[in-house]
């Protein structure tokens, strides 16, 4: 599906925010920043996945579709476009970002895939979530979800290397019923994160 959108200036000019989209934003002492580009009604369940990860201790972003739009009308850019000036702002000043994102079930309905140039944490927030139960695969060069691409949001903090988690519809959707195993996944993540990135 091309986006309808290439940018967000020309996404800005044509829809009114707290109107068709909003951003919610918070600029944090960490060094770590997580990021929704496609929530609200664009990916549904990722903006929640993003604040449960954050919590009150890491920076966060979600910009978000308020709207429900018919197919290739909506408000995706795609992560490699992705250039809101606040977000692009906090990205740049976190050591590394992790973006929320959320894809269609397809055959696999349970997995989450972690890419992202940042190796080390994407294998660890992989495990991490394995070990709470969660089914989760590192995916790389040649997944169309890698998340490898240097002009991915994930990939534009301090040390251009940041990690993508793809949520299965399936899973969002239980989150949204089950908000202690939305926890789960978040502490999953946060466990990693600390042992990877904050402890170096």
């Amino acid at each position: 599906m091309v986006d309808k959108y290439d940018c967000f200036a020309a996404l800005a000019a044509q829809e009114i925010e707290g109107v068709h989209y909003r951003i919610r934003v918070a600029a944090r002492p960490s060094p770590i920043a997580v990021i929704a580009p496609h929530g609200g009604l664009i990916e549904p369940g990722t903006s929640e996945a993003t604040l449960a990860i954050a919590e009150d201790v890491f920076s966060f972003y979600c910009f978000e579709s308020l709207t429900l739009r018919a197919k290739g009308d909506g408000l995706h850019i795609t992560s490699t476009r992705f250039d809101e000036p606040q977000a692009l702002q906090l990205v740049r000043a976190a050591d590394v970002a992790i973006g929320v994102h959320g894809r269609k079930n397809g055959e696999d309905e349970a997995s989450i895939w972690v890419g992202g140039l940042h190796e080390p944490l994407r294998d660890s927030i992989a495990a991490a979530l394995r070990g709470r139960g969660f089914r989760a695969k590192s995916v790389g060069d040649g997944h169309p979800l890698a998340g490898r691409d240097p002009a991915n949001i994930c990939n534009r903090g301090r040390r251009g290397a940041g990690v993508q988690l793809e949520l299965p519809r399936a899973l969002r959707i239980g989150f949204a019923r089950d908000t202690a195993r939305r926890a789960s996944f978040a502490a999953a993540v946060r466990s990693a994160i600390h042992g990877n990135v904050i402890a170096v």
